[in-house]
């Protein structure tokens, strides 16, 4: 039988392949982070050298190193955005759309590269769909210096906004705080259920020190969530 970490990998395999019949020639892509994203590049690398044209834009260090192992050709974002079509997972995500992302430490970069995109496709196993975001902690990046205050304002910006059993964890590896690719350190943030994604992402950003949040809110277009035997495709309505 199973065991659900091996129906996991199945099910984030099927979204994955899912979204390579999203990409077509000459595409210029957005590389997610995560292990999710990593069984996107998976199937995408023996396209590519099977003959498939695509251009990637990593997301992080990691997915470069993953991607030139792959074959797959990279290219900075500066020199060819805007790109066609960002595929990432999730930590967490609703049927509006709105994220939870960042547990992979990539969230910055994730979020420029999405930014720079025409589109931003979510995979993801059913296990990140959610009613509501908030289960999972809300990573937020924030620069070294002062950090501690900078925690601080962000624990008197959640109170105010009606968080109130909140607890802050500075993100280590081994003993010393984690480090981003871009040199910056993460808060994981528990809040428990967030009742409005854009008010919460707008309060965190004003807060002096803060780099930024995994809150990505009206960025994604589509979602393909793997459910066993289908993957589901939940498009951005729109307005």
């Amino acid at each position: 039988m199973p065991t659900p970490d091996t129906d996991s990998v199945s099910l984030k395999r099927a979204a994955a392949a899912k979204a390579l019949e999203y990409v077509n020639p000459d595409m210029k892509l957005g590389l997610g982070t995560g292990s999710t994203a990593d069984a996107f590049l998976d199937l995408l690398g023996p396209r590519v050298r099977g003959g498939l044209t695509v251009i990637g834009v990593a997301t992080s260090e990691r997915t470069a190193q993953k991607a030139r192992a792959l074959g797959i050709p990279l290219a900075n974002l500066d020199d060819v955005a805007p790109l066609d079509l960002t595929i990432d997972g999730a930590d967490e995500a609703d049927r509006n759309l709105d994220l939870i992302k960042g547990a992979g430490g990539a969230l910055l970069r994730e979020k420029i590269v999405a930014a720079a995109s025409k589109q931003m496709m979510v995979i993801a196993d059913e296990s990140k769909l959610v009613a509501r975001l908030g289960h999972f902690p809300l990573p937020i990046e924030v620069t070294s210096f002062g950090h501690a205050t900078t925690a601080s304002r962000l624990r008197i910006a959640f109170a105010e906004l009606g968080y109130q059993k909140v607890t802050l964890a500075l993100r280590k590896k081994e003993t010393s705080p984690y480090q981003t690719d871009s040199g910056n350190i993460i808060y994981d943030c528990a809040l428990g259920a967030i009742t409005s994604a854009s008010k919460l992402a707008a309060r965190i950003a004003a807060i002096p020190g803060v780099i930024d949040h995994g809150l990505f809110v009206g960025m994604a277009t589509r979602l393909l969530i793997a459910h066993p035997g289908e993957v589901e495709v939940i498009d951005r309505q729109q307005p």
